[in-house]
């Protein structure tokens, strides 16, 4: 079984290993039963350390799952566009930005936020978690949502603005066409049910982000029906307290991995905010996204949104099937209306 693979045979740096092995550890299974802490105290090593440990065993581990033995299974390409077609999508509520997108922001990818402060990032992420929960007769997932907060940025006053005008905005559709099963389903759509449904971790540094996120799988496993898993924001963890920078790369290739792995095995879109930081060129500068041109591969889609003559706009910036787009959008008061973030 993989979970019993010796040490040996994972891609470890020799003096980790060795320390492991000093340790008593012999096998996978007994190295993933332990948290980063503990592990970090067991074998005398740093939490960045251990943490490292984990996301490579871990990472090895999903990466043979995938096959029997030695052997990768195989796709014809129209397996592939079917995955891709029947995937789904959580929808904004703001068509312009939908339309860009494809549909909405799409299951079994990661999708990046871009933008400076009080462009409206956050603002997305908490709508979206409230979206992915429309009941599937109403067009939706009837998802569940995780909401990790490294910024301190989430607001439940504004998120029962936007679950109390989508429930409303449901009810109108009800009323206008009371078709079968909107009734069944709006006994089970309420504010109450919604905040149930949005599952919440204040991470406060860079270690304990990656320790949620390694521990993320075991909790979506009890959880199956998560379809949105949200970093609020991944680079705020990352930008201090660094003084070995290929340790910062190395880690955060290893929570892109863990991330892409996450989005395909639980089928769930992963969504990431991102802070920009101002890039010197010989003759002039530009705000691009923090975290350096490597990060810039960890997401499937990025989205940048930024202002114009103080008008907000949103431009993807990075996509596998849609075209570079810019398009114009505002964050409303939520009166009758089922959003905040919405096309102008």
């Amino acid at each position: 079984m993989e979970q019993q693979r010796e040490l040996g045979s994972f891609s470890l740096p020799p003096s980790l290993r060795a320390k492991l092995v000093a340790a008593g550890f012999q096998t996978a299974q007994e190295v993933l039963d332990v948290g980063p802490c503990e592990l970090s105290k067991e074998i005398g090593i740093s939490k960045q350390e251990a943490l490292e440990i984990l996301q490579v065993i871990k990472g090895d581990s999903h990466g043979n799952e995938r096959g029997s033995g030695n052997t990768v299974r195989k796709y014809t390409a129209l397996e592939l566009l079917e995955e891709e077609q029947v995937q789904g999508f959580i929808v904004t509520f703001c068509s312009a930005l939908d339309d860009i997108l494809g549909g909405g922001v799409p299951l079994m990818k990661v999708t990046e936020i871009c933008g400076a402060p009080g462009v409206g990032k956050t603002q997305l992420c908490m709508q979206l978690a409230v979206d992915v929960q429309f009941p599937e007769c109403f067009g939706g997932l009837a998802g569940e949502a995780v909401f990790i907060d490294t910024e301190g940025s989430f607001m439940v006053d504004r998120v029962v603005d936007m679950a109390s005008a989508c429930v409303q905005h449901c009810h109108l559709i009800a009323e206008m066409h009371p078709e079968e099963g909107h009734q069944a389903a709006l006994e089970t759509f309420s504010l109450e049910n919604i905040l149930s449904h949005i599952y919440y971790f204040r991470c406060h540094d860079y270690v304990e982000l990656l320790a949620q996120v390694y521990l993320l799988s075991d909790f979506l496993s009890e959880h199956a029906k998560v379809r949105l898993v949200v970093i609020d924001g991944v680079a705020f963890p990352f930008r201090h307290d660094f003084e070995d920078l290929s340790l910062r790369t190395r880690l955060l290739n290893g929570l892109a991995q863990q991330l892409i792995t996450i989005a395909n095995d639980h089928t769930l879109a992963v969504v990431l905010t991102n802070q920009m930081t101002t890039r010197i060129g010989q003759n002039c500068s530009s705000l691009v996204p923090a975290l350096g041109d490597s990060w810039g591969h960890a997401a499937t889609i990025r989205v940048i949104l930024h202002w114009e003559n103080k008008q907000r706009l949103a431009t993807l910036y990075k996509s596998p099937s849609q075209k570079e787009s810019t398009v114009p959008y505002c964050v409303t008061e939520p009166l009758w209306k089922p959003i905040r973030f919405q096309a102008e």
